[in-house]
Formats: C-alpha cells, sequence, structure tokens
C-alpha cells in the first residue's frame, strides 16, 4: 500500500477519532484535544520508520496539514446534526489554529 492510500485512509477515520477524542478528553482544551488528535493520525500513519522518513519530506508542513484537515472536520461535524445533538450537554469541538 502507498502512503497516499494510508493517508487517505486515515484522513477517512479523522471524524471519529476526533468525537472519539472529544469523549474522552471533553474536559481538556480544544488545543490539547486537537494535539491529541494529530498525534494519533500521525501514530496511525507511521508503520515504521522507513515510511515516514521517506515519503514525508518535510515534517512541519505535514503536521501543518493535519491540523488543517482536523480544523475542517471540526467545522464540519460542528455545523452539522452532530453538534445539534451534543447541544444540550453544552459541548462543542473547538479548532485552535495551531
Amino acid at each position: 500500500m502507498t502512503f497516499l492510500s494510508k493517508l487517505l485512509q486515515a484522513i477517512a477515520f479523522v471524524p471519529g477519532i476526533i468525537t472519539s477524542i472529544e469523549g474522552l478528553l471533553s474536559h481538556r482544551s480544544g488545543t490539547e484535544k486537537k494535539d491529541a488528535v494529530i498525534s494519533f493520525l500521525e501514530s496511525a500513519l507511521q508503520t515504521g520508520d522507513t515510511v515516514m522518513s521517506r515519503d514525508i519530506v518535510d515534517q512541519t508542513k505535514f503536521k501543518e496539514g493535519l491540523s488543517k484537515i482536523v480544523d475542517g472536520t471540526v467545522e464540519c461535524l460542528n455545523a452539522s446534526a452532530w453538534a445539534k445533538g451534543q447541544a444540550g450537554s453544552g459541548a462543542s469541538l473547538q479548532a485552535p489554529q495551531v
């Protein structure tokens, strides 16, 4: 499986990862939750140092890209029925800029 395939597969799980992290870390700040999501995604993409070192040539830009994916997903979730279902509890996700 190519790196692109792995990346797209990981992106498909972003909404589920975000909602799981929100449930687990609901008492934490948005920044802490976002860091946890990004850390989980980075770990999921690492199947070995060789994949990461060979395919990701700029780690900083890669992490910035993941951050934008998380921010966009949070924005979509907050604009959806998911947020309305959470509205009674006062919960909503935050997408702070890193």
